[in-house]
């Protein structure tokens, strides 16, 4: 996999562990939208608190990225979908736990009415193996 980190002073500098760009070469993983589900017994994970909520996301993502043979240094893109815009900070917190500012992925984050089982957090991505 090659990744190469695209940036330029002639659009808004990223305000969090996100890059403007990512350009890679390599077989991609597009990894389903996740929710705060223990993949053992189906429960959600953190109640209404959406850093609990966030961290569970963030463990189901890197388990199925781990059975790709991919983890998140390889992760060029994701998707964080928030039921409550509000939740950004927390949620924004946690997820920088798992990403080096310097080459973290592009994102988008976006607030949606409603999500599955009405959890606050979603989240997909695409990585390159």
């Amino acid at each position: 996999m090659t990744k190469q980190i695209i940036h330029t002073e002639e659009a808004p500098a990223p305000v969090g562990p996100y890059s403007q760009a990512i350009a890679a070469t390599g077989t991609l993983v597009f990894v389903a939208g996740q929710i705060p589900l223990d993949p053992h017994t189906g429960e959600i994970v953190g109640g209404d608190d959406i850093s609990q909520q966030t961290e569970q996301v963030m463990r189901n993502l890197a388990a199925i990225l781990q059975a790709a043979g991919a983890d998140f240094k390889r992760v060029v893109k994701t998707t964080v979908f928030l039921a409550d815009l509000n939740d950004f900070a927390p949620m924004n917190q946690v997820y920088a736990q798992f990403f080096e500012e310097s080459s973290a992925p592009a994102r988008a984050c976006v607030e949606v009415s409603r999500l599955p089982k009405g959890v606050k957090v979603e989240i997909d991505c695409i990585a390159v193996l």
